[in-house]
C-alpha cells in the first residue's frame, strides 16, 4: 500500500453455500481516479461492489481504506470515514422538497437527523450549504419541488447532492446510469466528472460508452475473477474481454 492507493482489496472472496461468486479478487483504486468495475451478467461485479461497501461480509480476504483495515466494519462506520455509497446511503424522501432532502442529509452529517422537530431557525442554519449543493447538481430551479415530482434523471442528480452533503472522500456509485435517457446520461456523467475533481470515484456501470469517456481505470470481472485491468483502450482490445462480452465490447 502507498498513499496513492485509497482502497485496496486482497484475496476478496464470497461464497454462497458452495457457490463462489467472487474468487480471490485483488483490487487497487488510485486516489483521485474514476475507476469502473464492469463485466458481463453474472460476472460477480455487484457482489464485489457489495463486499467493498460492506453490504456483504467477505468469506475471505481483506479490504483497506486509507491504509486502515475496514474488513469487519459495518457500512455506517465506513461511511463516517468518508467511504460513501450513493443511491444506497443517500436519503431521498419523495414527500420532501429538493432543498429539504439535501438539508436532511446535512443534518445527518452533523449528527442531528431529527433537527426537523426543532425550530425553523435551527433548520435554516443548513440552508446556505444546501443551496450550494442543489446548485452544483443543476437543480436550483427545482429546489421547491417535491422529489416525487422530478424526472428520473433529476432524482439521480438529487441523490448525488444528498451524497455529497455527507462530504465523502470516496464515492461509490452502483449503476448510476441505469434506466436513463441520453440527455440524463450526459448530465449525470458531467456531475460525476465534477465530483471526481475533489474525490475518488468507484462505479459499477453497464454503459460502456460512459465508461470509455469517463473512467481512468477499468477492472473487468468474469466468473468472479479479474479478467483484465487498465484503461479503456487496453481492456477493450483484450481478446478475453471480447469473448466474455460476446462481442459487445468495442475499441
Amino acid at each position: 500500500m502507498t498513499s496513492n492507493i485509497i482502497l485496496a482489496a486482497s484475496g476478496l472472496t464470497k461464497e454462497f453455500r458452495g457457490f463462489v461468486a467472487v474468487d480471490g479478487v485483488d483490487l487497487m483504486v488510485r486516489r483521485g481516479s474514476i475507476h469502473a468495475l464492469i463485466g458481463p451478467n453474472g460476472a460477480g461485479k455487484t457482489t464485489c461492489f457489495n463486499l467493498l461497501t460492506k453490504f456483504l461480509t467477505p468469506t475471505k480476504g481483506s479490504i483497506l481504506y486509507n491504509d486502515e483495515d475496514i474488513t469487519s466494519l459495518p457500512p455506517a462506520d465506513i461511511a463516517l470515514k468518508g467511504l460513501v455509497r450513493s443511491f444506497q446511503i443517500s436519503a431521498v424522501f419523495p414527500d420532501l422538497s429538493v432543498l429539504e432532502n439535501v438539508r436532511v442529509a446535512l443534518q445527518r452529517l452533523r449528527g442531528s437527523s431529527f433537527d426537523f422537530w426543532r425550530s425553523e431557525t435551527v433548520l435554516r442554519a443548513h440552508d446556505a450549504r444546501a443551496l450550494e449543493l442543489v446548485d452544483a447538481v443543476g437543480l436550483s430551479e427545482f429546489r421547491h419541488l417535491y422529489a416525487s415530482e422530478l424526472s428520473y434523471g433529476r432524482k439521480r442528480a438529487l441523490e448525488i447532492a444528498t451524497t455529497l452533503a455527507l462530504e465523502p472522500e470516496m464515492l461509490l456509485l452502483d449503476e448510476p446510469m441505469a434506466g436513463m435517457a441520453s440527455g440524463d446520461i450526459e448530465r449525470i456523467s458531467n456531475l460525476i466528472r465534477q465530483a471526481a475533481r475533489e474525490r475518488t470515484v468507484l462505479m459499477v456501470e453497464h454503459n460502456l460508452s460512459v465508461v470509455s469517456e469517463l473512467c481512468d481505470a477499468i477492472t473487468v470481472l468474469a466468473q468472479g475473477r479479474i479478467l483484465a485491468e487498465g484503461d479503456y483502450a487496453t481492456v477493450s482490445a483484450d481478446p478475453r474481454v471480447r469473448e466474455a462480452y460476446m462481442g459487445t465490447v468495442h475499441a
